[in-house]
């Protein structure tokens, strides 16, 4: 507890945002950043109603990773989650909340969602990326179900302005070896943009000597293609397709793919086949200004789970227009979004009864509604931003959901906000629970599952400091989230079953985050953050009686420390994420501890830029060596065969025992190449 308190105190002089360009320390250009996902409309940064922080390829590229699944893990509160030790499934926790209530956006339309949040995440390289911006907090009133945690908003590069080649060729010491081109082609007003990424890991390591894979191998390709096109005055067009192939596997060492579906060596294999189209139309009718927003994504999953067969199909629509409206100082938004999913498996999520008999049935959910938002300034230092959706869908009825934000700026550099809505969540079980497919457990639904709802307040303080020798860039955030029907897994009433039902009581979501940027004028620049939070439920037993329970993978404390220094030609970045002890899914009579160590993941890098757009990269990560103990449970008897003998406990194959990455020190070298 010492450390804790001693650590948020240093950190709460230094509180800040991550997030912008460290290599362009203008404070005009900071303060300025553009973003769209608080309130739907481009504004700057600072000029925001809603809080919202953006991370530029700059950032990303200081720690190079080929996914932006792993280069989230230096982002202050938001935590990348691997949920299986065999197949490296994941999702993204936003200030402890699981996965499932991230929503994961591609150019503001929600693409990645549901199934796809699963492995999708992984298959995103950073090579498409010309920033994140990323919302804490519930964001349903604009954006619907699944925001209740907040959003991670990928806006994808433009065709317009970026680079006519580029390239970047990296390898690591494991044996991973990822490539990314990209090529834009303009014809008079018209560009496109297309981009090819490779990556491909094939090489069997078992460091902590399990007989297991310490990490999934792994073969993805993707192609991207996006065109722009302006026309006259305000009307113009933008969209973009994506396909995208992985097959992955983890499992025994001496598995292969002729041992899909066997019982003799263990292993889960899946296939993935995904495409994506997406596209904004902007467009002028008399004096009015509408945009229209459009999404399609296909997405097949075939795999086998040790001897347990999933093949999963869905189909996500979306489609939506906007319309918007200035009046002086007052900004009106109205949308009628439309969303439609399609989702079909061979487990009891699509099972149905009919006269004693089991039918499979497909599963269509559609989200029909409409949302209306106010911004303005009422006073001459008030910014008031109120919005109201209304959706409505088929299964659960009416869904409201508002929300209200003010905007007090106390100059142009000092800005408070004080924000509160309300979210929402429609259960999708293969999102809800991916564990329920590896490990052998059997999905039992005590009841028929009611969507989620949640109430949050936020309260943020940005700053921003100019002084002699460089700036200084603060942000502190207080967050509270009370939650009603949260999903509850139970995994402890039978070791064979994962049992879901509706949480009879309550959730609740609360802490802070203290950051802050630092940049001089002698090539020095560095990034501090912490965040203290305390997630749990409390849910009331047969009885009544009250029963704490904290949640699983949701330290108390996390910190963040990045710190780049420039010398002639020659820049070194290192960057580490701490953790403190969170609580870890233990079976009974679990000889594995229930919470995890104090841990530290740590990564240092070298780049060097030449003529020619070049530039030079070597890396080390991990660089302390951690690695978790006893990551899978009786890794020797996958398939239960042999749980009777000299077994007292009666432990069975348990694979989520996961807290930190299962990957050891490695080096890595790349070579970027950009002609502008």
């Amino acid at each position: 507890m010492k450390i804790i308190i001693a650590s948020i105190f240093i950190a709460s002089g230094f509180a800040g945002v991550h997030a912008m360009n460290y290599q362009q320390p203008d404070s005009g250009k900071v303060l300025n950043e553009v973003v769209v996902s608080g309130t739907m409309r481009e504004t700057s940064r600072m000029a925001s109603s809603i809080a919202v922080e953006i991370y530029t390829p700059n950032f990303f590229q200081k720690n190079n990773s080929p996914v932006l699944f792993e280069s989230l893990n230096m982002i202050n509160g938001i935590q990348p989650q691997l949920n299986c030790n065999v197949c490296g499934s994941g999702d993204i926790h936003i200030n402890g909340m699981e996965g499932p209530y991230t929503m994961v956006l591609i150019d503001g339309m929600p693409i990645v969602s549901a199934l796809s949040t699963v492995y999708g995440l992984q298959g995103i390289p950073n090579s498409l990326i010309n920033r994140v911006e990323v919302v804490k907090g519930p964001a349903s009133t604009l954006y619907g179900s699944e925001a209740v945690a907040g959003i991670i908003n990928v806006i994808t590069k433009d065709p317009q302005v970026a680079s006519k080649v580029s390239a970047d060729v990296s390898a690591s010491t494991y044996g991973e070896i990822n490539f990314d081109a990209a090529a834009v082609i303009r014809a008079k007003k018209a560009a496109s943009l297309t981009g090819v990424n490779y990556f491909d890991f094939s090489n069997k390591v078992d460091i902590n000597k399990d007989n297991f894979t310490d990490i999934a191998l792994q073969r993805r390709f993707s192609l991207f293609h996006k065109w722009s096109i302006p026309l006259d005055g305000y009307n113009n067009i933008q969209f973009a397709s994506r396909y995208l192939f992985e097959n992955r596997w983890g499992g025994q060492m001496e598995w292969n793919n002729k041992l899909r579906g066997s019982d003799s060596i263990y292993g889960e294999s899946i296939l993935t086949h995904r495409t994506e189209i997406f596209g904004t139309a902007a467009f002028k009718l008399g004096n009015e200004f509408f945009k229209a927003d459009f999404s399609h994504n296909y997405h097949r999953q075939d795999s086998w789970y040790g001897v347990m067969k999933y093949l999963g199909t869905q189909h996500t629509a979306f489609a939506q227009l906007r319309w918007m409206k200035t009046i002086g100082n007052h900004y009106l938004l109205a949308g009628l979004p439309f969303r439609f999913t399609y989702y079909d498996d061979n487990t009891v999520a699509t099972e149905r009864k009919k006269n004693n008999l089991l039918y499979n049935i497909p599963v269509t959910t559609i989200l029909s509604g409409v949302f209306l938002q106010y911004e303005g300034n009422l006073l001459k230092h008030l910014t008031i931003l109120a919005g109201l959706r209304y959706d409505y869908n088929l299964q659960h009825g009416s869904i409201f959901s508002p929300r209200l934000s003010f905007k007090i700026p106390l100059n142009n550099s000092h800005t408070f906000r004080l924000s509160g809505g309300n979210g929402y969540r429609v259960v999708n079980l293969f999102a809800e629970e991916h564990a329920a497919l590896t490990g052998a457990r059997q999905v039992v639904l005590k009841e028929q599952l009611q969507p989620e709802r949640s109430w949050n307040g936020n309260i943020n303080y940005s700053g921003f400091i100019n002084h002699r020798m460089g700036y200084i860039n603060l942000d502190i955030n207080g967050f509270y989230t009370y939650f009603t029907n949260k999903i509850f897994s139970d995994y402890l009433s039978d070791p064979d079953k994962i049992i879901f039902s509706n949480i009879n009581g309550y959730a609740i979501s609360r802490g802070a985050s203290l950051n802050a940027d630092f940049s001089f004028s002698n090539s020095l620049s560095f990034s501090l953050g912490c965040t203290a939070m305390d997630v749990f439920q409390v849910h009331r037993d047969s009885l009544k009686r009250a029963v704490y329970i904290p949640q699983m993978f949701a330290p108390f404390f996390s910190g963040t420390f990045t710190v780049s220094y420039t010398i002639p030609k020659i820049q070194l970045n290192v960057d580490l994420r701490i953790n403190s002890p969170m609580h870890l899914p233990v079976v009974e009579n679990d000889f594995r501890p229930p919470r995890s160590p104090w841990y530290c993941l740590m990564n240092l890098q070298f780049s060097r830029a030449f003529v020619y757009g070049i530039q030079v990269y070597a890396g080390l990560k991990n660089l302390l060596n951690f690695l978790p103990k006893h990551p899978i449970l009786r890794p020797f008897d996958p398939f239960d065969k042999y749980i009777e003998i000299d077994n007292p406990y009666g432990y069975t194959f348990h694979t989520q025992y996961n807290y930190a990455p299962l990957q050891g020190i490695r080096g890595y070298v790349g070579i970027r190449w950009n002609l502008n």
